[in-house]
């Protein structure tokens, strides 16, 4: 890899807009304000230096013949500058006597112009980075340009080799992310792309931090788009987007990871044919009862959902807190929709099952052969079966019941509670 500096012109940059990428794919997205454009502009106009740029020599068949490793947002705010898209700042200090203040490029005195005009900029071109190492060794230099700014941690990774990247970045692409409310800011598909992932690499809940992504993007190079997991992955935003076919502002950030592991539970475990706008009606109905309940008065609230908020707002992307709100939204999504079957057919409650029942009879027997209707503890109870599964009883949630332990061993198989029971 060859380095050569070079001048450039600032009218010859300009004409040659068309022949420059400035953000190649291990770039981050146009990020500066106003602000920072019209200061850059304020400096180039008073004649002060600027830090060098850095591109790599191309020869692309779309007609490009540089890629920016370093100094995209200048470049930008210099092409954008010379269009006429900003003004200068309206505070600006007069230049060289003229006043400058709002004005925008066409507007400026000719003295003014022609300080843009002779301005040059030092280019590094780099050259000979064509075969696979050299393309590590410039996003290598990319990394190392930015570790003094303000890159973001999914910025970074988006620059790093690997199949992991590569598909983290097409996984980012589906159209379910596009009706979450949040937007895609620096990257923010494919951080969300990256924790559901992780999660699905991990099998559930687990921390999702930017530490744990970065070790997961090193760790799988060599990722297989075409592997059982990256199919399941998928799969599951497949059923994400029947689930929401529009733009739902209820999906923020941190939903998005809960939803998607209460749905890739339903697709491993459930027949889930038909659940997706079950789903979508259930979580929008969720969504309002928390905000209700934040209007409630405070005796009246539901603690579980100052809970579920709680977990929203401290250490969002920690395994305790995902664990937490998905613990909350199983519970009450089986409630809700408590004819979910299990793929196999089985004598057992499931987990998710065992807590809807749990929540819902208020851990209190409902058999009441041997006891008047005790309480129980999480860890010393059984799930019952109403409608015996040896008669034909299914093991959904509207067919279980609390039993204590005496009450379940007393139970004959054909015993129907009386319906009228308290």
């Amino acid at each position: 890899m060859e380095m050569n500096k070079q001048p450039f012109a600032l009218p010859t940059i300009c004409k040659r807009k068309s022949r420059i990428d400035p953000t190649p794919d291990y770039q981050r997205p146009p990020a500066w304000s106003r602000k920072q454009k019209q200061l850059l502009m304020d400096t180039i106009l008073r004649n002060y230096d600027i830090p060098k740029f850095y591109w790599r020599k191309v020869n692309r068949d779309d007609g490009i013949e540089f890629e920016v490793i370093d100094g995209q947002q200048r470049l930008r705010a210099i092409w954008e500058f010379s269009e006429d898209e900003y003004p200068l700042a309206k505070d600006s200090d007069p230049i060289d006597g003229i006043d400058v203040a709002g004005l925008k490029f066409s507007s400026l005195p000719m003295k003014i112009a022609d300080i843009f005009d002779t301005y040059s900029l030092d280019i590094v071109v780099i050259t000979d980075a064509v075969e696979d190492e050299k393309e590590n060794e410039v996003r290598d230099m990319f990394l190392r340009l930015q570790n003094g700014t303000t890159l973001k941690a999914q910025e970074k990774r988006n620059a790093m080799v690997g199949a992991m990247r590569d598909f983290i970045r097409e996984l980012a692409e589906h159209p379910f992310f596009k009706n979450c409310k949040f937007k895609d800011s620096r990257f923010t598909f494919q951080h969300v792309a990256a924790q559901i992932t992780l999660m699905e690499l991990n099998g559930g809940a687990t921390n999702v931090k930017d530490v744990d992504l970065n070790r997961m993007y090193k760790k799988n190079e060599n990722f297989n788009h075409t592997g059982a997991v990256a199919k399941k992955i998928k799969k599951t935003l497949d059923f994400l987007i029947e689930a929401f076919p529009e733009k739902t502002p209820e999906l923020e950030r941190y939903n998005v990871i809960t939803l998607y592991a209460l749905s890739s539970l339903l697709i491993d475990k459930y027949i889930y044919n038909n659940a997706a706008r079950s789903l979508a009606s259930w979580f929008i109905a969720f969504e309002g009862e928390r905000a209700q309940n934040e209007l409630a008065d405070e005796n009246d609230r539901d603690t579980s959902l100052i809970e579920y908020r709680r977990m929203t707002s401290q250490s969002t992307d920690a395994e305790e807190s995902i664990k937490g709100r998905l613990e909350i939204m199983e519970k009450r999504f089986f409630q809700s929709v408590p004819n979910l079957e299990l793929k196999d057919p089985t004598r057992g409650f499931s987990p998710e099952q065992r807590l809807a029942i749990f929540r819902r009879d208020n851990g209190v027997c409902q058999v009441k052969i041997k006891c008047s209707g005790d309480r129980v503890t999480w860890d010393n109870w059984h799930a019952d079966h109403i409608q015996p599964y040896s008669t034909g009883g299914k093991t959904v949630v509207d067919n279980g019941q609390i039993a204590c332990v005496s009450c379940n061993l007393s139970k004959g198989a054909n015993f129907l509670p009386n319906p009228t029971a308290p």
